[in-house]
């Protein structure tokens, strides 16, 4: 075998760990949005929308590395 169970596990760890700071991350975002129209304030949706695309790249870039 070329890896053994550790390894395999604690990619496993890792990637679960990306996986559910993302969601946090895009959920806070949908927030921010709609806290954002309700105060028909532009920039707080702004924030929103370039918190959950950013986290979501991020998100992406980590667990493609991970590889």
């Amino acid at each position: 075998m070329c890896c053994d169970r550790k390894s395999l596990y604690a990619r496993g760890v890792r990637a679960a760990s990306v996986v559910v700071a993302v969601l946090v991350a895009v959920a806070l975002g949908v927030i921010a949005v709609v806290l954002g129209e309700a105060d028909d304030s532009p920039g707080l949706q702004g924030l929103g929308v370039l918190l959950a695309v950013g986290a979501v790249a991020l998100g992406v870039r980590a667990l493609r590395r991970a590889r």
